[in-house]
């Protein structure tokens, strides 16, 4: 299968960040909200285009209410790398200097009585700064008041997960060519790394790589064992490209591969496909994960998936909404997410086969469309 990556995305520009902006204030007014705080991190990122060069002490503080413009309080020395950054424009930016007190800056940002929505990358001496400054004030995190924030990706958004998802296939296609017996784990991990590069990522966050018992642990980070033939090898590797996230598995087998493992690679891939075949709006998101559990637990492995179908993601790899019981948060289309089963026996070896997928206003579009059958290696 040869893989041709989607052309570049147009940049972001002023107004889509100003949109985000503006609906983030009513999202947060709508949940009994009198506004949102935002420190470094994702959403920060995602609601102005500005990522601090290095992310320090000093309190840098985004300030959304309905009753002003939004509003960045950054220290001085930051100032101008935050007029350059491409929401600049429709932001009413303020500094203050070292020696300054920025909590009591802060707090002509904060009705007295607010209840406000602050982002989960807060420092701890941040918010306590903060509730002491403000009197009478109320923190809730936005992942707690505002799960969906940003959940639901626009056309520009699909377009570089898209780009994203078309690369990791791509590193997939390629992999298969490397050699694994008689390699170590971090071997195979370099050239994922490598090729997730070629392949026009800008970051590259993880390259699992778990061969034979390894593959048991969902989260084995690649190590020194040598691949050996006749080993499953569970691979799981993903990252950044143009600010977006990819993530992607299959599992492989190094020669011959034995009838147990044809059989749980049988069983995941059937409980995969279930998985996207419940995607569809309005579908609670513990459909999916019921969805896929079930086939895992009719062919007799259910203990032995132990975590949930699927993560959201975006500006980051894992974020809301999450494919697992008890979410009754409904699919609305423009949601992007992993569906992920996998069964681990311990001491043996692990499958897990992914894909992203977005909700379209039918049903789900897979973002990664590899082949999904077991493929043999070297």
């Amino acid at each position: 299968m040869t893989v041709t990556p989607p052309p570049a995305p147009a940049p972001f520009a002023a107004h889509d960040y100003a949109d985000r902006m503006r609906r983030a204030t009513a999202d947060a007014s709508e949940a009994g909200l009198d506004g949102l705080l935002v420190t470094p991190g994702p959403d920060l990122v995602w609601l102005t285009g500005y990522q601090p060069t290095a992310i320090t002490e000093r309190m840098t503080l985004l300030v959304l209410t309905q009753d002003r413009d939004p509003t960045l309080l950054v220290p001085t020395l930051e100032r101008p790398d935050v007029e350059r950054a491409v929401g600049a424009p429709s932001l009413l930016v303020e500094d203050w200097a070292d020696g300054e007190d920025p909590f009591v800056r802060a707090s002509e940002l904060i009705r007295a009585d607010a209840t406000m929505g602050i982002a989960d990358s807060a420092w701890a001496m941040h918010l306590l700064g903060l509730q002491d400054a403000v009197p009478g004030s109320s923190y809730r995190s936005l992942t707690q008041c505002l799960p969906m924030l940003r959940a639901v990706k626009d056309a520009s958004e699909l377009a570089r997960l898209a780009a994203a998802g078309a690369a990791a296939d791509a590193t997939y296609e390629q992999i298969l060519g490397v050699r694994f017996a008689g390699r170590r784990e971090t071997d195979v991990a370099a050239d994922l790394a490598r090729l997730l590069r070629e392949h026009g990522h800008e970051q590259v966050d993880f390259t699992v790589v778990g061969s034979g018992p390894n593959g048991a642990n969902p989260h084995h980070e690649a190590g020194e064992r040598t691949i050996e033939v006749g080993d499953a090898v569970v691979l799981d590797f993903g990252g950044l490209m143009y600010g977006y996230g990819s993530d992607t598995s299959r599992t492989v087998c190094v020669g011959e591969p034995s009838a147990l493992v044809r059989e749980v690679h049988d069983v995941v891939r059937l409980a995969q496909q279930a998985g996207v075949d419940a995607v569809r709006p309005g579908v609670a998101c513990q459909e999916v994960d019921r969805a896929a559990r079930t086939v895992i637990t009719d062919a007799g492995y259910g203990e032995r998936f132990i975590h949930r179908t699927g993560h959201g993601i975006g500006t980051t790899t894992h974020e809301p909404p999450y494919m697992i019981e008890g979410e009754e948060q409904p699919l609305v289309p423009g949601m992007c997410f992993s569906v992920e089963p996998g069964v681990y026996l311990a001491g043996q070896f692990g499958v897990r086969i992914e894909d992203i997928v977005t909700v379209t206003e039918t049903g789900a579009k897979r973002l990664n469309n590899t082949d999904r059958e077991l493929r043999v290696v070297d």
